[in-house]
């Protein structure tokens, strides 16, 4: 809070409490997201089962739900926040179909927003869960079985056991399943969350459901080009001139064929725009343009501060971080590709931490505009936890 007062000159102490409330509330829905994917898993294994689920993806979610409450405080005469969490699907209306913002009462846009955060966290976590299974990568399932049948699913034939409810801790024991079973939970949970989650999408309209499936669409098809991106690595490794002109022109500096309005011209021109708007931008996008069907006003400059956030939390935390691995896996991030395009170490180092403070000042400057200090503090909190100490040629 303290490093984006000393950027912007805005001090919120109200946005440490804020935060406070939206973390709990949102790991109460999530909560509820697990006790479901439980339910199922008791089924499939016949045992109690806790589960839980590291990602780091809700936060937009969180942040967006915190302008909402924020926005709704400010002009209500008594709190609009009340103690239950609305669930269901929200309504929509005609007037946000057609462009417009209905007029809704503080208490009616908490309503409307919480039932959104829901289904938004739904959404996240069963797109996360679909990359995990992609590419086998399972640890993040963490499930601890209590008393009953234990035999693994790979063991078991016929009927099962279910479950009510969240076993309680006492009961549980850490599980080391096989590679087969470790896929059958994460095969397991994400099914039943797109399970409901196209239940919940059927009672919308369809432009609704649209919308959603075409940031879906969008950020699968860049990951269908993850084996060219790798093919283009392999080659910039060796020194190819044609490679790395590539990396440059269809990675670094790709342009827009299909403009996305929330990014201005000269954000569309930032290094990287085009395949990270791509792989993690357009699905937050997607999420706030949710919300607007609801008949939620977000502000332009809120999405902007969202998208531009996201970006670079993916540059600056999960590439960072992932560099030696990916470098040795062939994988083409932002990171990597510095790397191959600089004439050395220092100077990849260099442009890396630049260009992720390009996105991140920009996004504290648009949370600013947009009134929403938990979105600029968020931010900053994304900056001060890199690590890129672990990145060659900082000295």
């Amino acid at each position: 809070m303290l490093g984006y007062y000393a950027d912007t000159g805005v001090f919120d102490y109200g946005s440490l409490s804020l935060k406070s409330e939206i973390d709990d509330r949102t790991e109460r829905m999530l909560d509820d997201v697990y006790g479901r994917i439980e339910a199922a898993l008791a089924e499939e294994f016949g045992r109690p089962v806790d589960f839980s689920y590291d990602t780091k993806l809700v936060l937009p979610a969180r942040l967006t739900l915190g302008y909402v409450y924020r926005a709704a405080r400010k002009e209500a005469d008594t709190d609009p926040v009340g103690e239950d969490i609305a669930t269901g699907v929200p309504p929509v209306e005609d007037a946000a179909l057609d462009g417009e913002s209905p007029t809704l009462t503080p208490r009616e846009r908490v309503v409307r927003a919480e039932q959104m955060t829901r289904l938004s966290i739904e959404a996240l976590v069963d797109g996360d869960m679909r990359d995990a299974i992609n590419d086998a990568e399972f640890e993040d399932f963490e499930v601890e079985f209590g008393e009953g049948d234990r035999r693994e699913p790979s063991e078991r034939r016929g009927g099962s056991a279910t479950a009510s409810g969240r076993p309680a801790r006492q009961r549980s024991e850490p599980w080391n399943g096989s590679e087969a079973d470790r896929r059958r939970v994460a095969e397991v949970a994400q099914a039943t969350l797109q399970s409901h989650l196209d239940g919940l999408l059927d009672d919308l309209p369809d432009s609704v459901g649209e919308a959603y499936q075409w940031a879906v669409d969008y950020s699968e098809a860049h990951q269908g080009r993850d084996d060219y991106f790798r093919g283009l690595m392999t080659e910039a490794e060796t020194g190819d001139e044609n490679a790395l002109d590539a990396v440059r022109e269809e990675y670094k500096f790709a342009d827009y064929e299909d403009p996305p309005a929330t990014l201005s011209a000269a954000e569309r021109d930032l290094p990287y725009s085009k395949t990270q708007y791509a792989r993690v931008g357009v699905i937050y996008d997607g999420m706030l343009d949710l919300y607007r069907l609801a008949g939620l006003d977000i502000d332009d400059d809120f999405a902007k501060a969202i998208v531009l956030a996201i970006i670079g939390a993916q540059v600056w935390l999960d590439d960072v971080d992932d560099y030696a691995d990916d470098r040795t896996e062939g994988q083409l991030t932002p990171v990597t590709a510095e790397y191959l395009l600089r004439p050395d170490d220092r100077a990849a180092y260099h442009h890396v931490v630049d260009i992720t403070e390009r996105y991140l000042d920009l996004a504290k400057e648009y949370a600013t505009a947009a009134d929403s200090p938990l979105t600029g503090v968020a931010v900053e909190y994304i900056y001060r936890s890199g690590e890129p100490e672990v990145l060659p040629g900082q000295r």
